[in-house]
This record gives structure tokens, C-alpha cells and sequence, in this order.
């Protein structure tokens, strides 16, 4: 749960950024949070989870 959360924190300060910096319009960035939405109740959202996870812990174990 906090990842998804901070997930999300992070994809939104992105694309507010992005709209700020008028390289994503509203309209396109509406798109796409309308399919991120959609896509979230779809059969493919557990399979997508679990590779965020994945990648998650992959990064997460990296040591410097």
C-alpha cells in the first residue's frame, strides 16, 4: 500500500509538472489518467502490481 501510494504521489507531481511546463496539454494528460483509471479495474491490474512490486523490491536490493 505505501508504495502504491507514493506511486501515485509521484505520478501526479509529475504530470502536474508537465502541464505546468505546457509539454502535456490538459486534454491528453485527462486521457490518461481516464485510462489509468479504467485500466486499475480491469483483469490486468493485478498482473501489473505485482511487476511494480517486483521492481520495487529489484530496486530496493541494489546495493551501493
Amino acid at each position: 500500500m505505501a508504495i502504491s501510494l507514493s506511486v501515485v504521489l509521484l505520478l501526479a507531481i509529475v504530470l502536474i509538472v508537465m502541464i505546468r511546463g505546457k509539454s502535456l496539454k490538459a486534454g491528453p494528460a485527462i486521457v490518461a489518467i481516464l485510462f489509468g483509471f479504467f485500466l486499475a479495474s480491469t483483469g490486468m491490474a493485478p498482473s501489473i502490481s505485482k511487476f511494480l512490486n517486483s521492481l520495487a523490491d529489484s530496486i530496493n536490493s541494489i546495493n551501493f
